[in-house]
């Protein structure tokens, strides 16, 4: 896995600050995580959906900037970014899973850079946020019903995330998605 960081591009508006993890910080997650069962995952927004990747299959996210189209490829491939030297395609997420409603509230759209593990290609995935970076146990994730080893889903399972509202905890749920099998279904198109 490489680094994941937060990379601030630069407008002519203010950028809203968002906070860097480092190298170091990126191994103290792992070290802490390293039980059985645990799983970290990057947790992001398309539409009204939470939706969560693996953290290891990621590099980097960073905000979203301009996209440079690429002609007669599918809709889905939204174009390419040089991204500090590298060329990158950029997938748009939600239109790859057919998601058509739109974020509520503030979209701060961002893409994450997958990791060389994923695919031998440059490749990011554009999001409407991402919203944080956990860790989950086994308990919290459920496989059996939903992951799916045979349909095109690309689901492996969904998370239950636990949240405190007032004086009730509540459970929002995360789908946990299969983004490798993902890329490599789109691969050719790439």
């Amino acid at each position: 896995m490489g680094t994941f960081l937060v990379d601030y591009q630069s407008h002519d508006e203010p950028v809203e600050k968002v906070p860097e993890i480092t190298n170091q910080a990126v191994k103290k997650i792992r070290a802490g995580s390293k039980g059985v069962g645990n799983l970290q995952v990057v947790e992001f927004i398309l539409g009204n959906e939470l939706f969560a990747i693996d953290l290891f299959e990621t590099r980097e996210v960073i905000n979203y900037t301009e996209i440079t189209p690429l002609p007669n490829t599918p809709s889905f491939i939204k174009g390419i970014i040089d991204l500090r030297g590298i060329i990158t395609t950029i997938i748009d997420l939600k239109e790859m899973m057919n998601i058509t409603r739109e974020a509520d509230g503030k979209k701060k759209s961002r893409i994450i850079v997958l990791d060389a593990t994923v695919s031998e290609k440059m490749i990011g995935v554009l999001v409407d946020d991402v919203l944080a970076v956990s860790t989950y146990t086994e308990e919290d994730i459920d496989k059996d019903t939903h992951a799916s080893k045979s349909s095109d889903r690309d689901i492996l399972g969904i998370i239950r995330k636990k949240v405190k509202t007032g004086d009730r905890d509540k459970s929002d749920l995360i789908i946990w998605l299969d983004i490798k099998t993902m890329i490599h279904k789109v691969e050719q198109d790439l």
